[in-house]
C-alpha cells in the first residue's frame, strides 16, 4: 500500500462533498443570472433604465456600479474564456439554444411575449457563464483530473 494509504474514502464524506459541489455550480449559475438581470431585465428594475433615468443627479453612483458590474463581468467572461474557450462558449449556447426550440415545437414554449424573450435570453447567457466559471470544477468531478489551476488545492 501507499505510504500514506488510509484506505477509501467514507461514503458520506464523499455525498457531503457532493451536495457542497453541486451547491457550488448551482450557486455560480445563480450569480451569473443575477449579474445580467440586473444589468438588463424587461423591467424598470435595472441597472440600465435606473443610469438612463437617474445619471444626472446620481452621477458618482451610475460609475460606481457600472464599474462594480464591469468586475463582474470581468470575472465570468474571463473564467470562461480560460475553461471553455469562444468554441465551448457558442457550443453551450447552441444547446441551450436548441433545447428551447425543442420545448417551441413540442408546444411548451411560445416566443409571443417580447419580456419573456429577453428573460430567456438573460437565462441562456447566464448558463453559459455559469458552465464557463464551473467548467474546471465539472470536467475534474467527471475526470479525476486537476488543471494547471488547481496544482494548490
Amino acid at each position: 500500500m501507499p505510504q500514506g494509504w488510509t484506505g477509501p474514502p467514507d461514503s458520506a464524506i464523499l455525498r457531503e462533498k457532493s451536495g457542497l459541489w453541486n451547491m457550488g455550480v448551482f450557486l455560480r449559475w445563480v450569480f451569473a443570472f443575477v449579474l445580467l438581470a440586473v444589468t438588463y431585465n424587461p423591467t424598470d428594475w435595472n441597472y440600465v433604465r435606473w443610469t438612463l433615468t437617474n445619471y444626472e443627479q446620481h452621477l458618482s453612483v451610475a460609475v460606481l456600479l457600472g464599474l462594480i458590474l464591469l468586475i463582474g463581468y470581468i470575472i465570468y467572461t474571463r473564467a470562461t474564456i480560460r475553461s471553455i474557450g469562444g468554441f465551448g462558449m457558442v457550443l453551450v449556447l447552441a444547446v441551450v439554444g436548441a433545447l428551447l426550440w425543442v420545448l417551441y415545437d413540442f408546444g411548451f414554449l411560445s416566443l409571443e411575449n417580447e419580456d419573456v424573450n429577453v428573460w430567456l435570453g438573460i437565462l441562456a447567457l447566464s448558463i453559459v457563464l455559469g458552465v464557463g466559471l464551473s467548467w474546471s470544477h465539472v470536467r475534474r468531478a467527471l475526470s479525476g483530473q486537476a488543471d494547471m489551476d488547481d496544482i494548490d488545492e
